[in-house]
């Protein structure tokens, strides 16, 4: 077994932990510590593999220990620390014998009010100071100075030109998949004529749309894919695409690239709650747009719900999400690869296994654990298994799904033998992904369907972004004399049951005109 290392919350103890014996509480966080004339009860330490606080120190009967020597001295009479650590990657959750709501035991946790009092000071910040505070947010969220929030064009042009052959092959290729897939939700015409009233619709684009693409932990040119190209499809007039700087204050070559073969005409390097700010109601040098789209933290999910309103929003999508439903036939290794890939993410993220196959949650606890220490991104990865990672066993498939549905997850795997026999138990899921060739991340990258989804179970109601979000439905009615005196009898009815004499007499001085009196001595 790999070795695992161990310190003290306080830093002040390491050692290398040799062995590791995992009960099946199913809880992360047991520790057993034991040593030559240390007690450790009390204790906190940290497994360093997953960095997790491991809360619970006990002594322990009946095991035995693997060693941990410390590099800095422990109290008098204690020259070695020796530790069992009980670790499981995921939290186990068992429901077979339950028969309750599945909302309790499934719920999320409570949200603190941080974050959206924050959220509400900066968007008051950024509508009080415009610019200034964009820059002076910038400056204090991700660590750069800039003068110009926009993004040169000879800079968009520059990295397109400077990307490699196979990145550019990629991005054209997605960009004509999503754009293939967003074409084809051209709604059909409306257009009926019921004995004299006649109506149709006009869809019309909204002028300025603004994107937002995450920046900071990851590079994230698919989605400037993603939301500008069914923006264009749309008929928008105007994208404007914001994303966070690094610390140097540039954006991404990849990111610019995509920019430019989605036709986006305005890149702002601003990122973060003052970025929904600044495209719902403007500054100096950022026009506010119509309709704000898009990925983000939870930051940037509770901003654009606070400017909802203001602007139109698509779904709240933050932190990425994935429930993994899987039976006997599915591969731990594919499994641990599917909730890896969407926990590489970062903080705040989902990642759930849900089978009626119990071999399998140890088996995909093992490959996690094989995984994790070596994952370029462990500790985005740690971050969000430590507080969105979990096992459930069910009892059968029924109820596999049922759970599912009660998440409501952004990206819902089938890994079964059949996973199309269950497709029609879904009720909840921003996208679903069939069988163990369709992991979760064809869909981000080649499928052409949006990756941007309903996420923090909002799918209960919400849908992946889609053209019409970037459009309005506008009805074009017409009655001509007779419809009018037909449905006039109607229409007259139902004022007067609302107490709306002035709605029944739009109507009846057109369908029952009184003729007006000649005038005395006329001809």
């Amino acid at each position: 077994m790999r070795d695992r290392a161990i310190e003290r919350a306080t830093g002040t103890e390491q050692g290398a932990l040799a062995a590791e014996q995992v009960d099946r509480d199913g809880r992360v966080g047991c520790v057993v510590a034991f040593g030559d004339g240390y007690d450790a009860r009390g204790e906190l330490f940290e497994l360093r593999a997953q960095a997790r606080e491991l809360r619970e120190v006990r002594r322990g009967h009946g095991t035995q220990p693997a060693r941990a020597t410390a590099t800095q001295a422990k109290p008098r009479g204690a020259t070695r620390l020796t530790v069992t650590m009980t670790c499981t990657v995921l939290e186990r959750l068992d429901l077979r014998g339950f028969t309750g709501d599945l909302a309790d035991p499934l719920a999320p946790p409570e949200e603190a009010s941080g974050p959206i009092d924050a959220v509400r000071a900066i968007i008051a910040e950024v509508r009080g100071r415009g610019d200034a505070a964009v820059r002076d947010l910038t400056e204090r969220f991700d660590g750069c100075v800039i003068d110009e929030l926009a993004v040169p064009s000879a800079a968009i042009d520059a990295a397109l030109a400077g990307i490699s052959a196979e990145l550019r092959a990629a991005l054209e290729y997605l960009a004509g998949e999503v754009r293939a897939y967003h074409e084809a939700q051209d709604p059909a015409p409306v257009a009926l004529d019921r004995r004299g009233v006649q109506v149709r619709e006009l869809v019309l684009p909204v002028e300025r749309a603004g994107c937002y693409v995450p920046g900071g932990r990851a590079v994230y040119p698919s989605t400037v894919l993603m939301t500008a190209v069914p923006a264009r499809v749309a008929g928008v007039a105007e994208v404007a695409v914001c994303v966070p700087p690094g610390p140097d204050g540039t954006v991404p070559a990849a990111t610019l690239a995509a920019a430019a073969l989605a036709g986006v005409d305005v890149v702002y390097r601003i990122g973060g709650a003052q970025a929904i700010a600044a495209l719902a109601y403007g500054t100096e040098s950022i026009r506010p747009v119509d309709v704000i789209v898009g990925p983000g933290n939870v930051y940037v999910a509770l901003a654009k719900r606070e400017v909802a309103g203001q602007v139109g929003t698509d779904s709240i999508a933050g932190p990425s999400e994935v429930v993994v439903i899987a039976d006997a036939a599915a591969d731990a290794e594919l499994v641990a690869a599917d909730l890896l890939a969407q926990a590489e993410h970062g903080p705040g993220g989902v990642a759930v296994l849900v089978t009626w196959h119990a071999p399998l949650v140890d088996a995909v606890d093992a490959a996690l654990a094989r995984r994790l220490p070596d994952a370029p991104r462990r500790t985005e990865i740690e971050a969000s298994l430590g507080g969105g990672g979990r096992a459930v066993l069910v009892r059968d498939a029924a109820q596999a799904l049922a759970v599912a549905n009660t998440l409501a997850p952004e990206h819902l795997e089938l890994c079964t033998d059949d996973p199309d026999a269950l497709v029609p138990l879904v009720r909840n899921a921003g996208a679903v992904f069939c069988g163990s060739w369709t992991p979760a991340v064809v869909g981000d990258y080649a499928a052409g369907v949006n990756h941007v989804l309903p996420t923090a179970r909002t799918a209960r109601f919400a849908s992946a972004l889609r053209v019409d979000d970037f459009r309005k439905h506008v009805h074009v009615v017409r009655a001509d004399e007779s419809a009018l005196r037909r449905i006039a009898p109607d229409i007259e009815a139902l004022a007067d049951a609302e107490g709306l004499p002035e709605h029944a007499r739009s109507v009846a001085l057109r369908a029952h005109p009184t003729p007006v009196p000649a005038t005395e001595g006329a001809p």
